[in-house]
């Protein structure tokens, strides 16, 4: 039994376990859904009163018709397309979308914070971004609902995801590398900071273990999502006394710089060189050979979390906390069977 003494705040999940009923329940009881039980709704109903609970309106009415959407950089073509989602699904529903490019060091969050709370934005999108708690509850506290796209490191339960199926794109294109009889595969990580990264390296070596093949740690080298530190890290690679007969890159745009270092040191591709990318940027079909990678589904990401957003305004409580979207294979010319001489 809750006393007074301990009658404050509560969230849905204890309501729901006070009551012996599921949390979807109790947001139906909130938000005055019909299909349950004139008993549970009654029983729900009290404790809600009891614990105080602030209800929120079923549908809230809109401040500003305003958008929030944060990049710590904005000069990629994943950023573009990201853009072209959130804008698409916002302009359907009537919402303009406010763009800003935060450095991830965090120096800029102070007076974007402020000018947050003076237009009363209806909701945040982050992409590629990592707040800490005092930001977070910043930002609850203007009642602002925030939704992570592609997050940096691992966010906590109280924000929700959107990304894509990081671990199962590298594990395909480790797995596409190996059954064309490839055995020393090469790896270019991303930034350690990045959630996607560690994903995409656990996916490679499940592949190569999946495969039967030994990780080794020369083959795998770091890098930063860059051309530049694709080029830097072909380049190590290409160094080794047995040097790899195919690189996973990591992103498309290291695979650029792949292909950089491959031409200046007489390699062709793919006969001397197999590389592979993840993201499908539009650079990838028109390169020479088109390069192999993994296609994220970066606009329907954004397209995902601008309609979860939406229904985050409207009242809904069962969204999930994360949501992950499928990647595809898509071969190019950039692979083929290592050579045998």
């Amino acid at each position: 039994m809750v006393t007074k003494q301990d009658s404050g705040r509560a969230t849905i999940s204890e309501i729901a376990r006070e009551a012996g009923v599921s949390v979807p329940t109790v947001s139906k009881v909130l938000n005055g859904h019909a299909h349950v039980a004139a008993a549970t709704r009654a029983k729900v109903e009290e404790i809600i009163a009891k614990r105080d609970y602030a209800r929120r309106p079923a549908k809230r009415s809109k401040k500003a018709g305003l958008v929030d959407l944060v990049f710590p950089g904005m000069g990629s073509e994943w950023a573009c397309e990201i853009i072209e989602g959130v804008e698409r699904v916002a302009q359907e529903a009537g919402y303009g979308t406010v763009v800003s490019s935060l450095s991830l060091d965090g120096s800029r969050i102070r007076p974007w914070l402020a000018n947050l709370a003076e237009r009363k934005s209806d909701g945040v999108l982050l992409a590629v971004y990592e707040l800490d708690p005092k930001q977070i509850q910043r930002i609850k506290s203007l009642g602002i609902p925030v939704i992570l796209i592609d997050p940096v490191g691992q966010p906590g339960p109280e924000l929700m995801t959107v990304g894509a199926a990081n671990w199962d794109g590298a594990f395909s294109a480790t797995e596409h590398l190996l059954k064309l009889g490839h055995r020393r595969i090469g790896m270019i990580g991303g930034r350690e900071d990045l959630q996607c990264s560690g994903a995409r390296e656990d996916g490679y070596l499940a592949a190569l273990r999946r495969g039967g093949v030994e990780a080794n740690s020369s083959l795998m080298v770091p890098g930063d999502f860059s051309i530049e530190s694709g080029e830097r890290g072909t380049e190590a690679l290409l160094s080794l006394k047995e040097r790899p007969t195919a690189i996973f890159t990591g992103n498309d745009a290291q695979a650029l710089g792949a292909y950089r270092a491959a031409r200046s040191a007489g390699l062709r591709i793919p006969e001397d060189l197999s590389i592979i990318g993840f993201d499908d940027i539009p650079a990838a079909e028109w390169i020479e050979p088109g390069l192999t990678t993994i296609r994220q589904p970066v606009v329907q990401m954004a397209e995902t979390a601008m309609r979860a957003l939406l229904r985050h305004l409207e009242g809904d409580e069962e969204l999930p906390q994360r949501i992950e979207l499928g990647t595809e294979l898509v071969v190019r010319g950039s692979t083929t069977a290592p050579s045998s001489s």
